[in-house]
């Protein structure tokens, strides 16, 4: 019996907090004595693979359309930032949206993660957030405009205000 995957070798997909990747291939690998099938993603900003069992899935999203990344690079650069919450609850908040996997979301986080760090240095884990949220938010703009990570990283930077 033939098994329909959700995603196919080829595809440009998001892992939340891991980034963007492409599907390489589709494999069942024995691991602690249990075979399972699992995604094989090339993630090309870190050059690394990681594999995706099959079956965590849900978690994972196409890259979002030109169109799309248009919208977020535009409210990326006009929107708001609500900076009156204070830090710990905006820290819970920024990790609960980084970990939806939304562009949108993510992309909030590093814009008003970078504003606020202009005005004033991050601490140490509002930094790493940063870090992490950055990453991600590049590698899925690299995929899309067919970047370099320090291109897509110019590019992000460019549009901060």
């Amino acid at each position: 019996m033939e098994v329909i995957h959700l995603f196919q070798i080829g595809d440009k997909i998001v892992y939340p907090m891991h980034g963007a990747g492409v599907v390489e291939a589709i494999e069942e690998k024995e691991i602690l004595g249990k075979t399972r099938t699992y995604y094989i993603i090339h993630m090309p900003i870190n050059d690394m693979q990681i594999m995706i069992p099959t079956g965590k899935a849900s978690a994972v999203r196409y890259v979002v359309d030109g169109g799309t990344l248009e919208d977020v690079l535009f409210q990326f650069e006009h929107g708001e930032s609500d900076q009156s919450v204070p830090w710990k609850q905006r820290h819970r908040m920024n990790m609960e949206k980084i970990k939806t996997g939304a562009i949108y979301e993510g992309a909030e986080v590093v814009r008003d993660l970078m504003r606020q760090h202009k005005g004033k240095p991050l601490n140490a884990s509002e930094k790493q957030l940063l870090d992490t949220a950055r990453k991600i938010f590049i590698s899925e703009l690299a995929l899309i405009k067919g970047l370099t990570e320090r291109q897509a990283t110019d590019l992000l930077e460019s549009k901060v205000s």
